[in-house]
C-alpha cells in the first residue's frame, strides 16, 4: 500500500496560495505601470507556472511513495 506524502501535498498547497496572492497583490500596481498589459502578462505567466508545479506537487503527494 502507498502511503500520501504530506509534506508535499501541504508544500504544494502553500505554494498555490502563494502564487495567487502574488497575482492579486501585483494586480494592484497594475494602473500605476507604464505598461500595465505586459506586467499581467508576466505575473500571470509567472503565476502560471508556480501553480501548474503546485498542482504537480500535489499530485505526486497524493499518489505517495510506497510502505
Amino acid at each position: 500500500m502507498r502511503q500520501r506524502n504530506w509534506r508535499v501535498i501541504i508544500t504544494g498547497l502553500l505554494l498555490s496560495a502563494l502564487a495567487a496572492g502574488f497575482y492579486f497583490y501585483m494586480l494592484s500596481f497594475a494602473p500605476r505601470s507604464t505598461d500595465p498589459a505586459e506586467l499581467m502578462r508576466t505575473v500571470g505567466s509567472v503565476s502560471g507556472t508556480a501553480i501548474g508545479i503546485s498542482f504537480v506537487m500535489i499530485v505526486f503527494g497524493l499518489i505517495g511513495k510506497k510502505a
